[in-house]
């Protein structure tokens, strides 16, 4: 009898170890994973703001349709430009009070010197071209654009999203579910990773500065 309930004994202590282990071991491990995959899905978030951004610039407004942002992106380009300042004579004010010179029109002139492509100018390669992918997954990123109306003036406002039961899904269902509720300066905060808003005038994203680097901040 003795050494069946040593045996048993022995088997619970396994158990309790593994429970405790896990326990330990288990949310390392989620936040290990989690880390890598935001960034991954950040890194896409970065590339749709900047396409954007680059639409509202030479279009106007943002865009909902990725297909058509990849279009854009094709064959879009920047224009460099050179600000100049002059200053010349105003010669009715100055033939107004009878004298030659002594008062003066100032003006900013903005010339053109070249074009250069948009898609050149952002991205390396042509990964603007998938962009709409959340990395690991067969999911695309919700894409939203439109108008909000602020205190009687119209803003153009876009938003990118991607759900974190998509991003961590085949994690840990209890940690995906506590990660959802996180309201945190050092953490991505809801239930969505994005970027930009429908509901506000925002073009930032929900992730916290350390997953930025120096050129994005």
């Amino acid at each position: 009898m003795a050494p069946i309930v040593s045996i048993l004994l022995f088997l619970v202590a396994i158990f309790l170890g593994y429970k405790v282990y896990n326990s330990i071991m288990g949310p390392v491990e989620f936040n290990k994973a989690k880390e890598e995959r935001y960034k991954k899905v950040i890194a896409k978030l970065k590339d749709i703001k900047a396409a954007e951004l680059a639409y509202q610039e030479v279009v106007g407004g943002f865009n909902g349709d990725f297909d058509s942002l990849v279009q854009f992106l094709d064959t879009a380009q920047f224009a460099i430009t050179q600000r100049r300042d002059t200053v010349y004579d105003d010669v009715e004010k100055n033939k107004a009070y009878g004298i030659d010179e002594g008062y003066y029109i100032e003006e900013v002139l903005i010339d053109t010197l070249r074009f250069t492509s948009v898609k050149d100018s952002l991205y390396a390669g042509d990964r603007y071209k998938t962009m709409m992918n959340v990395p690991g997954t067969d999911t695309k990123f919700d894409l939203d654009a439109g108008t909000l109306d602020k205190d009687g003036t119209k803003y153009a406002v876009f938003e990118a999203k991607v759900s974190k039961d998509v991003v961590l899904q085949g994690l840990n269902k209890d940690l995906i579910t506590q990660e959802k509720m996180v309201q945190s300066v050092d953490g991505v905060n809801g239930e969505y990773l994005k970027v930009g808003s429908m509901n506000e005038v925002n073009t930032s994203g929900n992730w916290p500065k350390l997953y930025d680097t120096a050129k994005d901040q």
